[in-house]
């Protein structure tokens, strides 16, 4: 089964300049998760609200810092979980473009 996560969109601090270390931005997420359904599943609404409590929380410096964080919680919560793709974007920091960092995980079940 894949579950598809697209345009998840909330604030949070995430950045290393300093008016990113007050200021709550724009997030985006996306993510595409693979796991072998048998009966059991992955709820996509605690996936979704996880990884948003947990970039709130954890106020992170760099979005590579939040997609390695990230990845390891969700397979810590969802032991299911076999690949993971993870994109986060900035989408307000830049005038003139988004910006974004992705990452694709392969966990050993």
């Amino acid at each position: 089964m894949t579950i598809y996560v697209e345009d998840l969109e909330f604030q949070a601090i995430l950045g290393i300049l300093d008016f990113e270390r007050i200021t709550p931005q724009d997030i985006i997420v996306n993510l595409k998760i693979d796991y072998n359904y048998t009966d059991s599943f992955i709820n996509y609404a605690d996936v979704s609200s996880l990884i948003k409590s947990h970039m709130i929380e954890e106020k992170f410096l760099l979005i590579e810092d939040a997609l390695s964080s990230i990845s390891k919680k969700l397979k810590k919560e969802f032991p299911l979980i076999d690949t993971l793709y993870l994109k986060i974007t900035k989408p307000s920091i830049l005038l003139d473009a988004r910006v974004s960092v992705s990452n694709f995980y392969t966990f050993n079940s």
